[in-house]
């Protein structure tokens, strides 16, 4: 038995959840300055049956809005509304499994915050164009460009993804006539 609650700390560290509240208690009673970060995953601390309900909750409401967005697919400003609220909903989904916090220092790492930054700057793009422009052209090209984004941020968490991905482009690309 003690294996496997050995096991199960290991696991909620490897997600992003504390092991043992009496770790996080002496942090607590020093008095040390937290950041905003850290006072809101002091004030949101949900258990770890509440994580996994609410990271399945986002993931299957982000990802039957992105499905129903082919729905709409003739409909460039509904497709993109609904396929960005998807993306965002799948998007927060992570947080919920391993806590606001790791999910934006995993964001701005030097190693995806450019993917992130184009990433996020699409889906604002996308919905500015829905919403504001109500531009089908404009609004399918930003879609066209969150959907790049996409997955080029989703292959930053792959281990060599990109570098890979990058290399068959080239080789695809540079055929001599």
């Amino acid at each position: 038995m003690e294996k496997m609650n050995h096991a199960f700390e290991k696991m909620k560290m490897l997600v992003g959840m504390e092991g043992d509240d009496d770790q996080q208690q002496p942090a607590l009673e020093e008095g040390n300055s937290f950041s905003f970060m850290d006072d809101f995953n002091r004030q949101c601390s949900l258990t770890t049956k509440q994580r996994f309900y609410g990271f399945a909750i986002c993931l299957v409401a982000g990802l039957t809005c992105t499905l129903l967005s082919i729905l709409v697919f003739f409909h460039p400003i509904k497709f993109g509304i609904t396929f960005t609220f998807g993306n965002l909903l799948s998007l927060g989904s992570t947080a919920f499994l391993i806590g606001p916090k790791r999910q934006v220092s995993m964001m701005l790492d030097p190693v995806r915050i450019y993917a992130t930054a184009i990433y996020l700057a699409s889906m604002i793009i996308a919905l500015f164009c829905a919403f504001y422009v109500h531009n089908k052209l404009l609004t399918l090209l930003a879609i066209i460009l969150e959907f790049g984004a996409l997955i080029w941020y989703s292959l930053s968490y792959i281990p060599f993804a990109r570098s890979m991905v990058s290399k068959i482009m080239l080789a695809c690309f540079d055929t001599e006539f």
